[in-house]
């Protein structure tokens, strides 16, 4: 190996080399040796569905050319002919085929203990074939397969030295001998890829009983053992094990599952960048404007710099030199398309390419300051809001949430939704509606008991998955409608608020009129908003919840009325330092359907106290029984040093866990983390364990001494949001 340009390497001694073809006959001959059965040469051709009582769709047969197999659960493992095995049964796959190679060289002298080689600055591997080397890569004009034919089972393309050469460029330069090396063979078959790279998996939203386990994005043979185990969980227990939101089918939104443009663009990035470094404030730049709220173009020309989730463009931070539009996808040059020029969003980015303070690292604190010392509006249109009504929907919001949410109207509840396991696939808040004979954007008509739900947008799919799995299992007479496009959200936090929003609504905005927890409708500038009073920063602060086409006016009058009480804009870079200031979690950071609630410290979003059944009940109440075997803790460094995430948590010397999520907190001026620890004896992690430690989180192989905290280092008794400045 040339190792002349090289300034360090990662060795991984228990990386190897498998026989996929004998990988999967022992696994075949072991599962048939248990009742399994396995028919070769039977092609589907398709998959009958039923509708129950309740108006749910449910798998029902697996129709072959052979026959009928009745069976309630089917498992798309097709590969690139997934989509047309999910077309069969009406259910969306997002994936695109694509041509992948790899050559064969000739034997090599002396070659036969070299380690496998991944090179990512040439975007290559160097695999160990006996007395030769395969050689592969992601290249950035990968050739997409446009029509999949059914009848190529076992077939091969041939290889496009055009597209291939590239590849040999990059391993000749790390292995000069292969530029005097022969190519005795090559393999160019068709792989799936899925817009961000890694695999499809679990239960369609589409249809109860057909699970998916395909888009392994060449990765099969090594991902296979353990998504194989956590799916068989999934079928048999109705939940993986592990956290697998990130394999999750749900992870994606319903409007994007079958957008073609979406897909291809998406894939074609994520392949191409496969082995680019992951830097911890990344954006993609295909697939982008796909949904856009009311204030997309007025926050574009006040400076938005927008972020991604789930379709979703939102705010991020606000540059003060002017707008920064995300332009259609450029392909990064390939196909003859024309790479964007002085790309000022590209630029943008590229500054963000760096795992030390970014160029506008003073930007964000501008904005964290002006919301702690005067206010910042944030736009949250992105949010998921999704109303729970109907005869039921008390038996089901008791069931569904871990607090007590069937309080009086106008009130609102932060709570947790939970798994069998009591595991948290969702944190959110809930409001309390009032019935309504007539229907209007801020409340439907219903008969019975009514819910406001709202959210996180990047979640907002797997929290309506989540809901209406559990009321389809428990035949709940309610229904979930989704509100999340009709409506905006924008929020007003800091000391200035209540003057500023004084102005613009129709209501009183005092503590004894206006409670934490509470929403009302009121009108705002002459238009009908629901406001309601609580906050993910820590503030004094209101949300406003506005139908679509009252969003741009309302905005408008509150940055009229806040201007000189010293408003601004304010994006979620700043959300994420100001709510990590107040330890406040975040769904699939410090929340996951594998951490509960009592580790978390959120016990007190559970009504244990109370008589009330709900999911995962019983195992939070063995939980609590047997003791905690791990507590999130919360640390502040006084170095000012960015930290990001899964930096090793040092007590007393030895490991005892890893970062979820860290930010900087402009107002203490300290870098906050927050993480899970153990104790290395296996014994319950007691408050006096965490308080009684020394602590030092490793960055990069470099010690910062922390401090614990079990409570928020800044406002630990929530002064400011009871608007005690």
């Amino acid at each position: 190996m040339n190792v002349e340009d090289l300034y360090g390497t990662l060795y991984v001694p228990h990386d190897g080399t498998m026989d996929p073809a004998g990988t999967c006959t022992a696994l075949t001959r072991a599962a048939t040796a248990r009742g399994a059965q396995v028919i070769e040469n039977c092609p589907v051709t398709g998959i009958s569905v039923r509708t129950d009582d309740f108006g749910v769709r449910r798998v029902e047969a697996v129709e072959t050319e052979h026959g009928s197999i009745q069976t309630p659960c089917v498992v798309n493992c097709a590969g690139v002919w997934a989509v047309a095995v999910g077309r069969m049964a009406g259910v969306k796959v997002p994936l695109v085929a694509m041509h992948h190679a790899y050559v064969v060289t000739e034997r090599i002298e002396g070659i036969q203990n070299m380690p496998n080689v991944r090179d990512h600055d040439a975007s290559i591997y160097l695999r160990l074939q006996g007395d030769a080397l395969s050689v592969g890569g992601y290249e950035t004009n990968p050739i997409f397969w446009e029509e999949v034919s059914d009848k190529f089972a076992f077939g091969l393309f041939d290889l496009d030295w055009d597209v291939f050469t590239q590849h040999i460029e990059g391993a000749i330069n790390r292995v000069p001998v292969l530029e005097k090396t022969g190519i005795k063979s090559t393999v160019c078959g068709p792989e799936s890829f899925t817009p961000d790279h890694k695999p499809l998996m679990g239960e369609a939203p589409e249809l109860r009983g057909f699970f998916l386990g395909c888009g392994f994005n060449s990765a099969g043979m090594m991902l296979g053992g353990g998504c194989g185990q956590e799916l068989a969980h999934w079928i048999i227990h109705g939940r993986p094990e592990k956290d697998m939101h990130s394999y999750d089918i749900r992870r994606f939104h319903h409007s994007l599952t079958a957008h073609g443009r979406w897909i291809r663009e998406r894939s074609h990035e994520s392949y191409s960048r496969n082995y680019s470094v992951v830097f911890p404030h990344d954006e993609p730049l295909a697939g982008r404007n796909m949904r856009t709220d009311p204030l997309h173009e007025e926050l574009l020309a006040r400076g938005c710099v927008f972020q991604e989730r789930h379709g979703w463009e939102r705010p991020g931070w606000f540059s003060p030199h002017g707008a920064a539009p995300v332009l259609p996808y450029d392909y990064y040059g390939a196909y003859r398309q024309r790479a964007h020029k002085d790309y000022v969003y590209g630029r943008l980015l590229g500054h963000e390419y760096t795992f030390d303070f970014p160029p506008h690292h003073d930007v964000i604190r501008k904005e964290c300051l002006a919301c702690r010392g005067a206010a910042a509006v944030f736009d949250m249109s992105y949010f998921g809001k999704f109303y729970l009504v109907g005869l039921d929907a008390r038996k089901a919001a008791d069931w569904l949430f871990s607090a007590d949410v069937s309080r009086p109207p106008g009130s609102t509840v932060y709570t947790c939704m939970l798994n069998h396991r009591g595991g948290t696939e969702s944190d959110l808040t809930v409001s309390r509606l009032a019935p309504s004979p007539q229907t209007s954007p801020l409340a439907p008509a219903f008969e019975g008991d009514g819910y406001y739900l709202a959210v996180g947008g990047a979640v907002a799919q797997h929290n309506w998955s989540h809901i209406t799995t559990v009321l389809q299992d428990w035949r709940f007479r309610c229904q979930l409608v989704d509100s999340s496009e009709d409506l905006g959200l924008i929020s007003v936090q800091g000391p200035a608020s209540r003057a500023i929003l004084q102005e613009v609504l129709d209501a009183d905005l005092s503590n004894e009129a206006f409670p934490l927890f509470t929403h009302k409708l009121v009108r705002a500038a002459g238009h009908l908003v629901r406001a309601m009073r609580l906050s993910f920063v820590g503030e004094l602060g209101w949300e406003l919840h506005i139908p679509r086409s009252s969003c741009l006016p309302v905005y408008q009058a509150v940055m009229a009325a806040g201007a000189k009480h010293g408003l601004v804009n304010a994006g979620y870079r700043a959300i994420d330092s100001l709510s990590i200031e107040k330890g406040y979690r975040h769904w699939h950071a410090d929340l996951r359907p594998d951490d509960s609630p009592l580790e978390a410290g959120l016990a007190f979003t559970c009504k244990l106290k109370s008589a009330i059944p709900f999911l995962g009940r019983e195992a939070l109440e063995e939980q609590r029984a047997k003791g905690l075997c791990r507590r999130l803790v919360g640390f502040t460094v006084d170095e000012k040093v960015p930290m990001f995430g899964l930096e090793a948590i040092w007590r007393n010397g030895q490991v005892v866990g890893h970062v979820r999520r860290a930010d900087f907190g402009f107002t203490i001026d300290k870098t906050l983390a927050y993480g899970y620890i153990r104790d290395p004896s296996g014994g319950p992690v007691s408050l006096d364990f965490v308080k009684s430690g020394e602590y030092v989180l490793e960055r990069m192989g470099v010690t910062y001494p922390a401090q614990a905290h079990l409570k928020s280092p800044f406002d630990p008794d929530n002064k400011r949001m009871k608007g005690i400045y």
